[in-house]
């Protein structure tokens, strides 16, 4: 294999002589009170190692016990995902050194998964539907955290020593396994991405986990391939390991594409390997060459015994299962009225809890809409954060559109009014008091303004005057200039006329 560098393909230049297939590996840390095999509690950002027992620590001996709830969880998200639900299952020991792994097995799930066979149909931007296979949904422990110290951006490369936390060993997971996923061209980046988005939308619908990507909740394994066709035998994959946010999920899928059309290019052999993420750089790197099933030495558990859900518990899971996220944007679309286009604009901006949570405050669908996809949409754009990091509630944008609508501010009155809310001045009734911000609606200071503003402009009050009421505008705005925007501009009209007309 050649080692020489490589300079990338242009992304769009490799989809139009490549075929992408992707298969994502997904998986949700449970929440879960304890652990998968063990009563250790489960918390984050605990102080290191307090939150272990002989079984997390795989000291001789400790034998494990399976945690009901995390099973049921595994089958809710089977359910959610159309699989079938086995009538038996197992655990398996998946055989591997390394630190953080005290026990040197992993205690998973192999040829007998609790979920297999289902689909999961996934919403893009523009509207299209793309169906992903799934091949299994499985259960299993995570390991625990290692921490190298003195390395170059906390990589064990360079490192002068490695700390190891087992707080989170044995935390109980779901991993989800997507089948080769086909067709996907030159939205493989965008499929990807919304795949891995819908699955986290469903495990906060279940309730089954928190599914805080930036704290490792949810973490995503990008398996990409090439080949020359369709009709091709698929290509060497790599395996791009643990990708935790929605953006670094497709700018990795992007950037393998092009490494690897660069590779084949240039007459090289795609490695399959696992590969690292680097989010400051936008690049992969290798990591280490990739472990195919027998290489683990899996084998049945001998310290657990199968696991049968009864049928009528499966079905009683079933029937109860809350609104999923695709069959709540179609409710909350109709009950909105939203144009299809609009209710797309929002789900892309991860603003529908927001929103749903401002009608509930008391505003109108169209007036939460205009607020977090205008305004504020802007404001976290500039600030490059998500929109429910700005620090504004809910009910204070609810609140603030029942200013709006009672006529005591207008739109202009508003945003300042939001201004002051986004500074820390308080909500917005307290801050458009302190402002000042109330439209001025009383006769007497805006007929000052209006004769101020004809004797400054005769010859538009004499257009007025003779029946023309086109610039009618001007002298309106030369009002609001006078009244710093807080003026009723429709009776400031009525005024005018009236004024003009006499």
């Amino acid at each position: 294999m050649s080692t020489r560098t490589v300079d990338l393909v242009d992304y769009d230049d490799a989809v139009r002589r490549y075929d992408p297939v992707l298969g994502i590996e997904v998986h949700v840390e449970l929440g879960t009170v304890t652990k998968m095999f063990c009563g250790a509690e489960v918390e984050f950002g605990g102080e290191p190692n307090t939150q272990v027992t002989p079984v997390s620590l795989g000291l001789p001996g400790a034998l494990p016990v399976v945690n009901r709830t995390a099973v049921e969880s595994a089958i809710k998200i089977g359910l959610a995902l159309n699989c079938s639900i086995a009538e038996s299952c197992r655990f398996a020991r998946k055989n591997y050194f390394y630190p953080d792994n005290p026990k040197n097995f992993q205690t998973s799930q192999y040829d007998e998964p609790i979920a297999f066979d289902g689909y999961l149909d996934v919403e893009l931007e523009d509207g299209t539907v793309f169906r992903v296979e799934i091949e299994r949904a499985h259960m299993e422990e995570d390991a625990g955290k290692n921490t190298h110290v003195g390395g170059a951006g906390g990589r064990i490369s360079g490192a002068e020593y490695s700390l190891v936390d087992y707080n989170r060993a044995g935390i109980p997971l779901v991993e989800i396994v997507t089948r080769p996923i086909e067709g996907v061209g030159e939205r493989a980046p965008e499929i990807a991405r919304a795949y891995v988005k819908t699955l986290r939308d469903i495990f906060r619908a279940l309730d089954v986990s928190e599914a805080r990507m930036e704290r490792g909740n949810v973490r995503a394994d990008v398996n990409l391939s090439l080949r020359a066709t369709p009709e091709s035998p698929l290509g060497t994959r790599t395996e791009t390991k643990n990708v935790n946010s929605f953006r670094s999920v497709e700018r990795a899928v992007r950037y393998e594409v092009s490494r690897q059309a660069a590779l084949l290019d240039a007459g090289d052999a795609v490695v399959q390997e696992t590969r690292h993420w680097h989010e400051d750089r936008g690049v992969t790197s290798s990591g280490r060459v990739k472990s195919d099933a027998e290489d683990y030495r899996y084998f049945p558990e001998p310290d657990l015994v199968p696991v049968a859900p009864a049928r009528s518990w499966v079905e009683s899971l079933r029937a109860a299962q809350p609104e999923l996220p695709v069959e709540r944007r179609r409710r909350l679309q109709g009950e909105w009225g939203y144009a299809d286009a609009e209710m797309r604009d929002v789900v892309n901006a991860d603003a529908i809890d927001i929103i749903e949570a401002t009608v509930a405050a008391g505003s109108s669908p169209a007036g939460a809409r205009k607020w977090w996809m205008g305004e504020l949409a802007r404001r976290a754009k500039s600030a490059e954060v998500e929109l429910a990091e700005l620090p504004v509630t809910p009910g204070q944008v609810a609140q603030l559109q029942g200013l709006v609508d009672s006529g005591r501010i207008n739109d202009k009155l508003a945003r300042q009014a939001l201004e002051g809310v986004l500074a820390g001045e308080g909500d917005p009734e307290q801050v458009v008091v302190a402002r000042g911000l109330e439209v001025v609606s009383d006769d007497g200071p805006l007929l000052e303004a209006i004769d101020a503003a004809l004797a400054a402009q005769p010859d538009i009050a004499e257009k007025i005057r003779s029946g023309n009421l086109g610039p009618v505008g001007a002298i309106i705005g030369a009002v609001m200039k006078a009244t710093r925007g807080q003026a009723d501009a429709g009776r400031v009209r009525e005024l005018v006329i009236e004024r003009t007309s006499a």
